[in-house]
């Protein structure tokens, strides 16, 4: 049996989405697998994912559910007391850091890492203490037994920016959570007209929201016909509620939000998903958008492409005319429409977190297989 912990990193940042729901994902199901012994060591977490699994046995740590500002620092330096205490006696086979770290944490035969994208260091300019986080994110790639990155686009950069070993890297596309039920209601708007969805983030400015406006207000056809809904991601700034008036589209987006019901919902309503980010390291979006057959029109860079596969209408990120042009040539496209939604179902096929899991077992396995280092 292959002992396997996960650290408290991510569980006690985010409280749920995005890398959170990776790991919750493996962690849930590599403890129901005869060949793992999985143990998450969190002392404080603050992981709504986590909290739900708080009676099992691979859970070590207590769930933090108050909210406050500077929470998340209080937490951490609370973890920092507690960790030598909970990691103490331990000796697992395999330690998979669920974050970047200088330090690590516990102790193992191997330690695996996960690199969801190299954004960062294509795109420094659009984040604050780049050069700090890189030399964290280095320190714990070449610590590192083996790397996990989430696509093949996520690998290339790694190896050409890091210089990493291709022989210490693989590739385990994630899954995606956001389920199709079939009570989910349609989203609508209260003018009730039709709506271009966009999710997520809206910043940094590799996220391209911007240019997604852009390309809208130059169709009289699609503002004359559509609006947009962003959501999450929070309320419009100051710059970006100024970014539309200057566009003169202040009165046709909305931003939304809400939880995962409410977004199947929007994703349901939606004319169509607009994905026009610059870089992702995977991409869930997309996927989710297929499953509630919404039809997608995303960029053509990073690993997009390869997520999406022939399921998707693709279009230059940096071409406002291009992205407009396809958003255009599915909405008014019934045919279009129905094709993509046919293609899409047929893609989901290749993801799923049951897969993810199989294949980071088998890393596992390959890893246990070799003799420790001394």
């Amino acid at each position: 049996m292959i002992r396997v912990a996960y650290d408290h990193q991510i569980f006690s940042t985010h409280q749920y989405g995005g890398i959170s729901r990776y790991f919750f994902e493996l962690a849930n199901r590599l403890d129901n697998h005869k060949e793992c012994k999985v143990s998450v060591i969190a002392p404080l977490y603050v992981n709504q994912y986590l909290s739900a699994k708080s009676n099992s046995v691979f859970v070590h740590g207590k769930f933090f559910p108050w909210t406050f500002r500077g929470f998340r620092r209080a937490v951490n330096a609370a973890n920092q007391l507690l960790l030598p205490a909970y990691w103490a006696g331990e000796h697992f086979d395999i330690i998979h850091e669920t974050y970047f770290s200088k330090t690590s944490y516990g102790h193992a035969n191997y330690r695996v890492l996960t690199v969801y994208d190299m954004i960062s260091e294509l795109y420094p300019a659009q984040f604050y203490e780049m050069s700090e986080a890189t030399c964290i994110k280095r320190a714990a790639v070449e610590r590192a037994d083996h790397i996990i990155c989430i696509s093949e686009s996520t690998r290339r950069d790694l190896i050409r920016i890091f210089g990493v070993d291709k022989r210490k890297t693989s590739v385990v596309h994630l899954g995606y959570s956001l389920s199709a039920d079939s009570g989910v209601r349609v989203a609508r708007l209260e003018s009730g007209r039709p709506y271009l969805l966009y999710v997520g983030m809206r910043q940094p400015d590799y996220k391209n929201f911007i240019g997604f406006c852009r390309a809208y207000s130059t169709s009289a056809q699609l503002m004359r016909d559509f609006d947009i809904v962003a959501f999450g991601g929070g309320g419009f700034t100051l710059s970006e509620r100024e970014m539309l008036n200057k566009l003169g589209i202040q009165k046709n987006v909305h931003q939304v939000g809400g939880n995962d019901a409410e977004l199947g919902a929007y994703y349901k309503g939606a004319a169509i998903f607009v994905y026009p980010s610059l870089y992702e390291g995977f991409g869930i979006p997309p996927l989710e958008a297929m499953n509630f057959g919404c039809p997608v029109a995303c960029s053509n860079v990073s690993s997009i492409p390869e997520v999406v596969g022939e399921a998707a209408e693709f279009f230059d990120p940096t071409n406002e005319s291009d992205m407009r042009r396809v958003i255009e040539s599915v909405v008014y496209s019934e045919s279009h429409v129905e094709r993509l939604r046919k293609l899409g179902a047929e893609r989901l096929a290749t993801f799923s977190w049951d897969k993810c899991a199989q294949e980071t077992l088998s890393i596992y396995r390959s890893l246990t297989e070799l003799p420790p280092e001394k």
